[in-house]
């Protein structure tokens, strides 16, 4: 059996397990018009604007029926390439990786429109006070190809030589730089950020721009590109109350965390943190200059995604490094938004 027969086949067991365990508006695996949705992760603040679209009947009100399919350890582009999902929440960098890679995934929508993590590391550690102060340290890290190479571009652009340990740990990161077992991890600031203020753990962060690293999209929505040609209307229409249910959450946080928190009972320990952390994202990361959420550029994508090729990290479908940058324009559309520019 191939490998890419193997992965299918991956995919398509996680994505029958993740189906009997949902309870969404629909039914099926897609082969009765549902469109399904496949997490990154539990419910959280990334995905509000996706439950306020449903919470408030807007693809229902658009003749859709969205299944919305909880995360299952499964990588979300592999399943949306496998075409057991038509959407799903990804990352700039994981879209990247997946498309050279030959994926048949583009992104088609971008709920936040900058980098939503930082480097961070405990407010008491005074000998680190800037990224060059980190060569040396230990990183608490994820397992991410690109996140390593990232903060080595981070600290040489602060005068360091980007030369530390680094440690994959998962969740766990967290707490051991909580606790002084790591030194410094990459933390999502509208969530583990403000989780850190809660428990009462000060952290100091350290923003990627700020050191002349490109901006990059926090999250995007990919889509199955086959599935987009073969039902163009039908993909506009979900994107569109996509992109409503985002702007809304962009405009009335508190609402829209209400709808997040209605949609998923007792999924959340802290509900003061759902409500932080929506404002923290509607304040700072989900809108676009003109005040709009979704919408990408050809700029940002070759800034960060360009990094990635120049880092020797990008593998073609063979598996061989590519050699040609590719053309980046083809790694993302507006064309599904409501009013692309």
């Amino acid at each position: 059996m191939s490998a890419r027969a193997r992965r299918l086949l991956t995919a398509l067991a996680a994505a029958v397990v993740a189906s009997s365990a949902i309870t969404a508006c629909g039914s099926g695996a897609g082969s009765d018009g549902t469109i399904r949705f496949a997490l990154d992760w539990s419910p959280n603040t990334n995905h509000t604007g996706l439950f306020v679209a449903q919470q408030r009947g807007w693809f229902e009100e658009a003749g859709l029926d969205v299944e919305i399919l909880p995360y299952n350890n499964t990588a979300v582009d592999t399943i949306v390439d496998a075409g057991n999902a038509e959407f799903g929440i990804s990352t700039h960098n994981s879209s990247t990786f997946s498309r050279a890679s030959g994926a048949q995934t583009i992104s088609v929508f971008a709920p936040l429109q900058k980098w939503a993590t930082g480097i961070g590391v405990r407010a008491d550690r005074r000998d680190i006070t800037s990224p060059k102060d980190l060569d040396g340290k230990t990183y608490a890290g994820f397992g991410d190809p690109g996140e390593e190479k990232t903060l080595e571009q981070v600290i040489r652009n602060d005068g360091g030589t980007g030369e530390f340990t680094s440690v994959t740990l998962g969740t766990s990161a967290y707490e051991a730089v909580y606790s002084g077992q790591a030194d410094f991890t990459v933390s999502y600031l509208a969530w583990e950020g403000i989780e850190a203020e809660h428990r009462g753990t000060p952290m100091r962060y350290f923003h990627y721009t700020d050191f002349g690293f490109p901006e990059a999209y926090a999250i995007v929505v990919d889509a199955n590109e086959d599935w987009l040609a073969d039902n163009p209307d039908r993909a506009a229409a979900f994107v569109t109350a996509l992109q409503r249910g985002y702007q809304a959450a962009a405009d009335d946080p508190d609402a829209a965390a209400r709808d997040l928190l209605a949609a998923n009972p007792g999924a959340f320990n802290d509900e003061q943190l759902v409500f932080e952390s929506q404002r923290m994202l509607a304040g700072q990361y989900m809108k676009d200059a003109d005040g709009r959420v979704g919408r990408q550029t050809l700029e940002q994508w070759a800034g960060n995604s360009g990094f990635l090729y120049r880092s020797g990290l990008l593998t073609g479908p063979d598996g061989a490094p590519l050699t040609t940058e590719p053309d980046w324009s083809t790694y993302f559309t507006n064309d599904y938004l409501d009013t692309p520019r």
